[in-house]
């Protein structure tokens, strides 16, 4: 867990960031899924950022994707030497996106850096050791959750999602549920933008999930409330993410 704070940095974590790592090719192969505001930092604890393997943004938003500008930076300038062009897999537009935040007129510095792969809904697509599904979700943008398949193990991301139908086939049966609840119950929330603690546990006890990870919760909620509410509707493992914890599937 790199990061885990929903929608801005919180003041313990940076915005969603997930490292993910299995042995592959007789060494270990490292997936970054998301890499938001503040995650580039924290992510420096965990991996040496030259060797990432490859990059899943779930969708465009700030939260979700900002700090790849700032990677191009390192990736490009290192005093060891630029590195070899980075995959990834993102929604479409993702070079405009991250070219446009990096302040360049055309998308030709980016992606020099970075091989842009845009996601194939529903299809699987192996990276490295994973396969890796990418579903679409409700939320205004292009936005997937990510079902992340290896050694017979799975796990599901959410990525941000209102209430959805897909979301709960893209996680049944998976060990690991890592789903967001940026919402709490009882006040106006918008709809087809996030989940609620007791939705984000629904979703789980419809996907009939080993375990549940609660994530992007932002910092103006109470943790345990969201759990709380989690668990008026989800009655198997559940944890809430901390950043620095580290989960085997």
């Amino acid at each position: 867990m790199v990061g885990c704070s929903g929608s801005y940095p919180g003041p313990d974590s940076p915005a969603s960031c997930y490292l993910l790592q299995a042995e592959h090719g007789g060494r270990t192969f490292s997936l970054v899924v998301d890499m938001g505001n503040g995650a580039l930092g924290a992510l420096q604890r965990y991996v040496d950022l030259a060797e990432v393997d490859a990059v899943a943004l779930s969708h465009l938003h700030v939260d979700h994707c900002i700090d790849l500008t700032s990677y191009y930076v390192v990736r490009t300038y290192r005093p060891e030497g630029t590195l070899p062009a980075l995959p990834v897999h993102a929604p479409a537009g993702a070079s405009a996106r991250i070219s446009a935040a990096s302040g360049f007129s055309d998308r030709s510095g980016v992606d020099a850096v970075f091989d842009f792969h845009e996601w194939q809904p529903d299809l699987p697509q192996r990276m490295g050791p994973f396969t890796v599904t990418a579903t679409r979700v409700l939320h205004p943008v292009e936005t997937y959750a990510l079902r992340i398949e290896e050694g017979g193990r799975v796990l599901a991301y959410s990525g941000d999602s209102g209430p959805s139908t897909a979301l709960v086939a893209l996680a049944k049966g998976a060990d690991l549920f890592l789903c967001e609840a940026s919402f709490v119950e009882g006040v106006d929330n918008p709809p087809s933008l996030h989940l609620t603690g007791r939705e984000a546990g629904w979703h789980a006890a419809r996907a009939e999930v080993g375990r549940l990870l609660i994530t992007h919760i932002p910092p103006w909620h109470d943790e345990d409330q969201v759990r709380a509410e989690a668990a008026r509707e989800f009655s198997g493992r559940m944890d809430l993410a901390r950043p620095g914890d580290v989960h085997t599937v």
